[in-house]
Order: structure tokens, then sequence, then C-alpha cells
């Protein structure tokens, strides 16, 4: 059964993220709330926990794996940013926003594409997720846990606690902030190219928009 932290929204208990830290550091998975939705995740580092991250979403291992940092420095150590892409991102971040980018060396290869040798990296606006990255000194895996629901429709409203007992058997850690579920997902943005492009239309995707980024 999954032990359960409470974290304050806005100020998290800095004894409380280390431990959680802690417990990814050995290879524990997370059940955590992010500024978009609900996410499964382990630090990035950790193979074995990276695995049961794939197996529960059934994921293969072409499938890239979003991951979060602390900040644009943090993006820069694991991904190649050009002078455009990094304006862009210095102009979203913190925020509900997923860049696709080159990734460089220190990505694992059981994280990012194979073919094309990207990875999706985000930093969110939201404080426990920042603390937690920045205790762990590792990137942390992101991945939405509302698909590992059964019968959720599109929009549909889920109790919080259904979706604790749901999954507490699946993951080592809950971690609530005492905040409303979201629903919607983060806006994906493809960096790759001279133009950054909207591939998904999320949180968020208007403010990209104004800042120059392109519809698909």
């Amino acid at each position: 059964m999954a032990t359960v932290y409470k974290l304050h929204p806005e100020n998290p208990q800095g004894r409380k993220v280390e431990t959680i830290a802690a417990a990814l550091r050995q290879g524990a998975v997370a059940l955590y709330p992010t500024d978009t939705v609900y996410a499964i995740g382990c630090d990035l580092n950790h193979k074995g926990a990276v695995q049961r991250v794939r197996q529960l979403k059934q994921l293969a291992n072409e499938k890239p794996l979003t991951f979060l940092c602390a900040s644009l420095s943090n993006i820069a150590d694991y991904a190649i940013v050009s002078d455009g892409a990094y304006r862009l991102i210095r102009r979203l971040i913190p925020g509900p926003f997923t860049f696709l980018l080159p990734a460089t060396r220190q990505v694992p290869r059981l994280v990012m594409s194979p073919k094309r040798r990207t990875t999706g990296i985000r930093v969110p606006n939201h404080a426990p997720c920042l603390a937690l990255v920045e205790s762990l000194n590792n990137p942390v895996i992101s991945t939405s846990a509302l698909t590992l629901l059964p019968d959720v429709g599109p929009g549909e409203a889920i109790d919080k606690m259904v979706m604790f007992d749901t999954l507490e058997k699946l993951v080592d850690i809950i971690v609530d902030d005492d905040q409303p579920l979201g629903y919607e997902v983060s806006t994906i943005l493809d960096m790759e190219g001279e133009a950054p492009l909207i591939v998904r239309q999320g949180l968020g995707w208007q403010t990209a928009l104004d800042w120059g980024a392109q519809p698909v």
C-alpha cells in the first residue's frame, strides 16, 4: 500500500519533500499533482523505476517520456536549446507547457525517442513539484495518471479519493496537495524546427500562440 504525504500547495514542508525525494532515489514510483493533471513519476535516472512507469502506462520503449525540470538552466542540461527556443521557453516557464527538444547525452535512452533522439521537458508552475525536483536534484518523470483510471470519459469528473484508492497498489507514494483535481493537459510545443509548433493544444496554448508559436 502506498504511503500518502500531504504537502502544502504553496509552501511544501521541506522535511516531507526530502523524504519523498529519498524514496525516489531508491526507485519509488509516485502519484503526484502538477499544474495540469495528476502524474505518475519517478527519478529520471533510476532505470528500474522508469521501466515500472512504462509498464504501468503500457508504453513501448520508442514512446518518449516527459520529465520535469526546475528551471531553464536545468533544461539546457538535458536538451539542445537554440537561441529562438530559449527566448520562447524563457517567456513560458514555469507553466503548463511541454517542450520537445533534441536530447543531450544526459537523457537516458529509456526515456527519449530512439528514432528522433528527442525528449519532452516541462517546468511546472507548481510549488510541490519544483520543491521535489530541487530536493531530488534530478528530473522527475511525468506522465498522466488519468489514463490509468477505468471507465473515465473525456471531461468526466473524478473524485480524488477514488483515484487514490484505485491507484494506491500500483505506486509506492501518493502526494496530496489538498487541491482540486486538474483535467486539462499541457500544451506541447515542438521546438526542433526554425519555428515552434503547437502539436497539442492544452492549457496555455493561446499564450504560446501570442508569443510566436505556430499551430500545426
